[in-house]
C-alpha cells in the first residue's frame, strides 16, 4: 500500500463484549496499526454498536452516516477494528464503494510488509491464504457462473468459487510442504542447541513493549527497534555472558497483540515453539502504557494458546520496561513493588536503569550451582569423555588400568545432558 492511501478507522464499540480496555484506547491502537503500514489516517472514530447486524454489523442509519463521511473525506480504505464476517465485508464494500480491512486483515497486511526471512514470508503467506479462503463468498457475479465440464452434456460444472477455493487449497498445500522443511531445519537447530549446556531465555511481550531494545542492550546486536507495532517479526537468538561469567542464550520473539488472528498464531507456531523450549520466559511489559494490565492478560492468553501451561506461566519473570516514562510518583511506586518482588525487574532499555538487576534475575533463575564429582570411565567410553572435555567440565584427569578418572564440575542440567548421551 502506498503512502498516499487515505484511510479512516472505525472501532465498533460492542456493548455486549467483555472489553479489557477502553474503546478510545482500542481505537488508538488501531490507528497505530494503520500507521505501521504508512497509511494516511484521515479520521478515527469509536462507533457505538448496541446490537451487531448480521448483514452490515452497523445499523442502516449508521451505515449511511459513515458512508457520507467516507465520501466527503475521499477515503480510499476503511479499517474496521474488529472481526467482520465475509458477508459483512462484502456488503459494506458495496455500500461504501471502498476497500475494507477488518482487524485480522490489517494485521496480516502488516505481517506481510514486515516478513524478511523465507520462513517469515511462508508463514505470512499461509496465514493470508487461510484468511482469504474464509472470505470466499458469492460476492460478485463471476463467482456465481458455472463452467461446464469438458466432454459432458449438461450437468453442473465447476463454479468459479469452487475453482478459487481449490486454487487456494493447492497453494496452502504447497506452502505447508515448504514450511515442513523449514520446521524440520529449525527442529534440528533446536536439538543441536539442547546439546549446548547453556540455558535459553526467551523474551515475550506485547508488541512495542521494548523487547528488541532490551535484546540489543544485552547482546550488542542490531535488531530493528522502533516505536512501531510489529517492528520485528523474525526470531533472533544470541549468546550473552552474564556479569558472573556464565553464558545464556537470549531469544527475541515476535510481539503479541490483542485478538491476534488465529491464522497467524497457527502459522507462527513453529517460530514461537522457541518459547516452549526456553528455560526461562521473560515477560516484557511497557509499564508506562495506559493498558499495561490488559496487554499483560493478552500475552498470557496467547501463551496459553501456544501450550505454555499455568505452571510455566507462574514461573515467568516480569520485566517492567520504560519505567523512565512514568511520572515520578508512579515510577517510585513501580520501583518499590519490584524491590519487594524478586520476580519483577523495573528497568529502562533506553537509559540502562535496572539492567544489572535484570542480569541478576536471569542468573538467579537459570544458573544452577555446580558440584564436583569424580567419574570413572572405561576406555570404551571415549565419546562421553570427549563430550565432557568439549564442554569444559573436566578439571583434572588421571588414568588407571581400566580407564579414565575424571574430576568433573557440573550442574544438574549438564549432568542430565551427559546421562542422555
Amino acid at each position: 500500500m502506498s503512502d498516499a492511501t487515505r484511510c479512516c478507522v472505525f472501532h465498533p464499540d460492542l456493548k455486549e463484549r467483555d472489553q479489557r480496555r477502553l474503546p478510545q484506547h482500542a481505537l488508538d491502537e488501531a490507528v497505530s496499526l494503520a500507521n505501521a503500514l504508512a497509511l494516511e489516517v484521515v479520521s478515527a472514530i469509536v462507533v457505538p454498536v448496541k446490537k451487531p447486524r448480521a448483514g452490515m454489523l452497523f445499523g442502516k442509519g449508521k451505515v449511511v452516516e459513515l458512508g457520507q463521511l467516507i465520501a466527503d473525506q475521499e477515503i480510499d480504505l476503511v479499517i474496521i477494528d474488529g472481526p467482520l464476517s465475509p458477508i459483512q465485508q462484502r456488503n459494506l464494500e458495496e455500500e461504501w464503494k471502498v476497500k475494507i480491512l477488518d482487524r485480522t486483515g490489517l494485521i496480516l497486511e502488516i505481517f506481510g510488509d514486515r516478513a524478511a526471512t523465507r520462513e517469515g514470508v511462508l508463514q505470512v503467506d499461509l496465514a493470508h491464504l487461510t484468511y482469504q479462503k474464509s472470505r470466499l463468498v458469492r460476492s460478485w457475479t463471476h463467482l456465481e457462473r458455472q463452467r461446464g465440464a469438458m466432454g459432458t452434456v449438461g450437468g453442473p460444472g465447476e463454479t468459479q468459487i469452487e475453482s478459487d477455493r481449490r486454487a487456494i487449497d493447492d497453494a496452502i498445500l504447497r506452502i505447508k510442504t515448504q514450511l515442513k522443511k523449514v520446521v524440520k531445519t529449525r527442529a534440528l537447530h533446536r536439538e543441536a542447541r539442547k546439546k549446548i549446556p547453556y540455558p535459553i531465555v526467551a523474551l515475550v511481550g506485547y508488541t512495542n513493549a521494548g523487547k528488541s531494545s532490551i535484546f540489543n542492550r544485552m547482546t550488542g546486536a542490531n535488531v530493528l527497534e522502533k516505536d512501531m507495532l510489529f517492528a520485528t517479526l523474525d526470531p533472533t537468538m544470541r549468546s550473552i555472558e552474564l556479569p558472573s561469567g556464565n553464558t545464556v542464550i537470549l531469544s527475541d520473539t515476535v510481539g503479541f497483540i490483542s485478538e491476534l488472528p488465529t491464522q497467524l498464531v497457527a502459522a507462527f507456531r513453529a517460530t514461537l515453539e522457541e518459547v516452549l523450549d526456553a528455560d526461562l520466559i521473560l515477560h516484557v511489559r511497557d509499564i508506562s502504557h495506559q493498558d499495561t494490565e490488559a496487554q499483560a492478560e493478552d500475552v498470557r492468553d496467547i501463551l496459553r494458546d501456544l501450550g505454555v501451561d499455568q505452571d510455566r506461566q507462574e514461573a515467568m519473570r516480569e520485566v517492567w520496561n520504560k519505567i523512565d516514562l512514568l511520572a515520578p510518583e508512579q515510577k517510585s511506586a513501580a520501583e518499590n513493588t519490584a524491590e519487594r518482588n524478586e520476580n519483577i525487574c523495573a528497568m529502562s532499555a533506553i537509559s540502562g536503569q535496572g539492567i544489572d538487576t535484570l542480569y541478576q534475575m536471569i542468573e538467579d533463575a537459570v544458573i544452577e550451582p555446580s558440584v564436583k564429582v569424580t567419574l570413572e570411565l572405561p576406555f570404551a567410553q571415549g565419546k562421553q569423555r570427549a563430550w565432557l572435555f568439549a564442554h569444559n567440565l573436566v578439571e583434572a584427569e588421571a588414568l588407571n588400568d581400566t580407564g579414565y578418572l575424571l574430576d568433573v564440575k557440573w550442574t544438574k542440567r549438564e549432568q542430565s545432558k551427559y546421562e542422555a548421551l
